[in-house]
């Protein structure tokens, strides 16, 4: 009750200083504090400034906000922490993790990565014909380069 009074009060004023603003001939500036003015009364009248009181005078929402807070800093600091040492989980140790990486930076890439894609015996080698003449500057003619996309569109079903 006391919220609306204030806020009708307000309101007033601040449409009576949007009157004198455009009494002096500055619409523009007294359309924008009209607008200004009408919020207070426009909140009163929805009831959520009777639900921010509510918000603001009750201790147990408080405690909610206080206890929300403090959830939010131990995800936070167990973030820290987990940054700050290797972000070391469940999955292993940070030991076997950097010894995984080394064996990967040592042996590049793997051994099957180097198989042609088109599975045993229907490589690009076994596409071309044995026996066919090579050209000049050692590549292979028009016709191979044709035979070894053909295979891979075969494969893929294209």
């Amino acid at each position: 009750m006391l919220t609306d009074t204030i806020c009708a009060a307000l309101s007033a004023a601040g449409l009576g200083i949007a009157g004198l603003t455009a009494y002096r001939k500055r619409f523009l500036a007294a359309a924008r504090i009209a607008a200004y003015a009408l919020i207070p009364l426009g909140l009163a009248l929805t009831g959520v400034l009777d639900w921010l009181t509510d918000v603001v005078f009750k201790p147990s929402i408080w405690l909610g906000f206080g206890l929300l807070g403090l959830s939010w800093a131990l995800f936070m600091i167990t973030r820290a922490v987990e940054h700050r040492s290797g972000g070391a989980r469940q999955d292993g140790t940070r030991k076997e993790r950097r010894a995984a990486a080394a064996a990967e930076r040592a042996g590049g890439v793997s051994a099957g990565a180097s198989e042609p894609a088109l599975g045993p015996g229907g490589g690009a080698t076994a596409a071309k014909a044995p026996g066919k003449p090579k050209t000049k500057g050692g590549t292979s003619s028009g016709t191979d380069d044709f035979s070894d996309i053909e295979a891979i569109l075969k494969k893929h079903g294209i």
